[in-house]
């Protein structure tokens, strides 16, 4: 980063299935993202300019488990599509619900009208985008203006590929736990806000970057399963938790935003004997640890 489950029951197959994330869209006044009461850590009694959304109950809660909600990330750098391959029990549909062999799939994406293609992974399959995999669900999608690929994905699926995209995976586990629980509390800002009426963020460094398949192994699944449903609060809010390669970068480009943290810095604090929560705290001054509920109550 420089600057800043499947769709659940029965479903429509049509343009209007992957719809405008009204399920998930969520404002400052309608946000089911809810943390839990009682932080982890608590906050230092310090200023911060920490950028924050505040958070208040709705009745329907996004897609997916309460503390495990579904992301749609536009995969930009791979739009458009030029190759699309199935390995295993990935399979897609079309917007009547017909099956599509492998030999028509190429061929469809290369047309220029509207269009819907939706392929599922399967539990040991992958959709693989110009020779990158991904899993869960794989949205081709064209409404005249050219064709996007959007995977639809659980939370914490995207942030064990995150940190491994974003920090190199060998790194310090207390670093590369620090890693996804910034890359979550930012991805649930943009579940609160998303980027655009299909999808909630993109997969560059724009927001952050996220390579599917590729990027997620051992050392990222078990970092982001260490903190699973940990995300960065202050004063009741969500922190849009920013983060940059070194400090330098950071400051240049996110001291006009507020707390940034170096990833660098987090790698080196973490040899140093640091934890995950004290590294955060270094960065993101004023904030603290909180949970998302597990009940959605």
């Amino acid at each position: 980063m420089t600057a800043t489950a499947g769709l659940i029951g029965g479903i429509v197959w049509s343009m209007k299935a992957l719809g405008s994330l009204e399920q998930q869209r969520v404002d400052e006044n309608t946000i089911e993202m809810l943390l839990e009461s009682s932080s982890t850590r608590h906050a230092k009694n310090r200023s911060s300019s920490l950028n924050t959304i505040h958070n208040s109950i709705i009745s329907s809660p996004p897609l997916g488990e309460p503390n495990n909600p579904i992301l749609r990330v536009a995969l930009l750098s791979q739009s458009p599509p030029r190759q699309v391959d199935l390995t295993g029990q990935a399979s897609c549909i079309n917007s009547n619900g017909n099956i599509i062999q492998e030999y028509n799939l190429q061929k469809i994406i290369t047309r220029r009208h509207s269009n819907l293609v939706t392929c599922h992974s399967g539990q040991s399959g992958t959709v693989v985008v110009n020779q990158r995999p991904y899993s869960e669900t794989i949205y081709f999608l064209n409404r005249g203006a050219g064709w996007i690929v959007i995977n639809q994905l659980s939370l914490e699926n995207y942030v064990a590929s995150v940190v491994g995209a974003e920090m190199p995976s060998h790194w310090n586990h207390e670093a590369l736990k620090a890693q996804a629980v910034a890359a979550r509390s930012y991805a649930l800002v943009h579940l609160v806000r998303p980027a655009d009426s299909d999808f909630n963020l993109g997969d560059t460094t724009r927001w952050q970057v996220y390579a599917g398949l590729k990027s997620r192994n051992a050392s990222t699944s078990a970092a982001t399963k260490a903190t699973k449903g940990l995300v960065l609060s202050f004063k009741g809010g969500l922190v849009e938790s920013l983060y940059a390669s070194t400090s330098q970068i950071a400051a240049e480009a996110h001291s006009h935003l507020g707390a940034s943290m170096s990833q660098h810095g987090a790698q080196e604090l973490a040899m140093k004997g640091l934890k995950f929560n004290e590294i955060l705290d270094h960065y993101y001054i004023g904030s603290s640890l909180a949970r998302l509920k597990a009940n959605g109550l």
